[in-house]
């Protein structure tokens, strides 16, 4: 670890060379890529240069027990040999983590897809609840909000929501949200008082750049009809509305939020790039998952991964066994406590495979 950690810093100081050269600086191609470059590693230098000077001091202090003969000089010595040795162990694991091979998805925006699941209106009210839910945790990060298709079902419910947000590590947040989210308690609908319990499905899709998919459009068929929604003031009178099939997977795209034909159909191309990209991580996810089971699941939209319990107010994430009282906060987009267990969780299972391969 520490030889590979020697390379980083070294390289690390290269970099800050050639930015100082002239000609790299008129080169903005290469000088953007240097310092993407020197962005990437530049946390686990300053952790390790963190380390060096832990154990200088581990080192300041054992010299200090061995030569010097003033007790209080030695009394000061040992305390802070003592408080150096945990500080190092923690600066050691901290290294290993930021060691793990980085998704190259990380940094990118998502779309995200929420549908309503079994349950009929109430699945929907859900659906409708969880994408607030998401709307406020962007917002808590900064990260805007572009929706891209709407489907109502009139009662203040969603059948279907796709947005984007857009946000610097948006995707290293939200990957673990892919999969069945469920609900119980009594629902409006309900005049019984009888606990139901409803699901809504959630996907997590990075954003598709060009050079990630390339989209042939005369494998696409476009369809355009006149948009529809609850209320009238979202219903045009013109055919804006696009409807999207792509010919070899049997994907269709729906787009009508906007007024623009010509908006819908961009907005329908980059939901389909990005699908396509999630096929493409799917399998990868699949043949890597033949080798070794993954602890923690980021796409499988067919695992339960959270209950949302009204009665008990309670959250409870089934992948990690992760229980909070805390179901208002969590729906208000208070979400960091469960996103930070589940990085952790995956980060430790990443830890023990590589332990399990040396």
């Amino acid at each position: 670890m520490f030889d590979r950690l020697e390379g980083i810093l070294t390289r690390y100081r290269e970099i800050e060379q050639e930015l100082m050269d002239p000609n790299i600086v008129n080169d903005k191609e290469k000088y953007k890529k240097l310092m993407k470059e020197q962005a990437d590693i530049s946390d686990i230098v300053e952790k390790y240069l963190e380390y060096k000077e832990v154990q200088k001091t581990i080192e300041d202090s054992l010299t200090i027990l061995d030569e010097e003969s003033d007790e209080e000089l030695r009394e000061l010595a040992r305390e802070e040999l003592s408080k150096s040795k945990q500080r190092i162990g923690v600066i050691e694991d901290e290294l290993k983590v930021l060691l793990l091979p980085k998704d190259p998805n990380d940094e990118k925006n998502v779309i995200v897809e929420i549908r309503a699941g079994a349950g009929g209106d109430e699945a929907a009210l859900f659906a409708a609840e969880l994408y607030r839910m998401y709307v406020m945790y962007a917002e808590r990060n900064n990260w805007k909000i572009d929706m891209m298709n709407l489907n109502e079902n009139g009662i203040g419910g969603f059948k279907e929501v796709i947005f984007m947000i857009n946000g610097k590590g948006a995707y290293s947040k939200l990957k673990y949200e892919s999969g069945v989210h469920r609900v119980q308690r009594v629902p409006v609908t309900e005049s019984g008082g009888r606990i139901h319990t409803s699901t809504a499905t959630v996907a997590i899709m990075p954003e598709a750049d060009e050079v990630d998919v390339e989209i042939d459009l005369n494998d696409c068929k476009f369809d355009v009809f006149r948009s529809s929604g609850h209320g009238g003031q979202s219903v045009n009178t013109t055919d804006s509305a696009v409807r999207l099939t792509h010919i070899p997977t049997g994907i269709v795209v729906t787009c009508q939020d906007e007024k623009s034909q010509l908006k819908n159909k961009e907005k329908a191309i980059k939901i389909l790039r990005s699908r396509l990209y999630e096929l493409e991580l799917e399998k990868a996810r699949n043949a890597e998952a033949e080798a070794r089971k993954s602890q923690i699941g980021t796409g499988d939209r067919s695992e339960k991964i959270r209950t949302y319990n009204f009665p008990q107010g309670r959250v409870t994430d089934h992948r990690i066994k992760l229980t909070l009282h805390q179901l208002d906060d969590v729906l208000n987009g208070n979400l960091d406590e469960i996103i930070d267990h589940l990085i952790a969780a995956d980060q430790a299972a990443k830890l023990s495979m590589m332990q399990e391969e040396k």
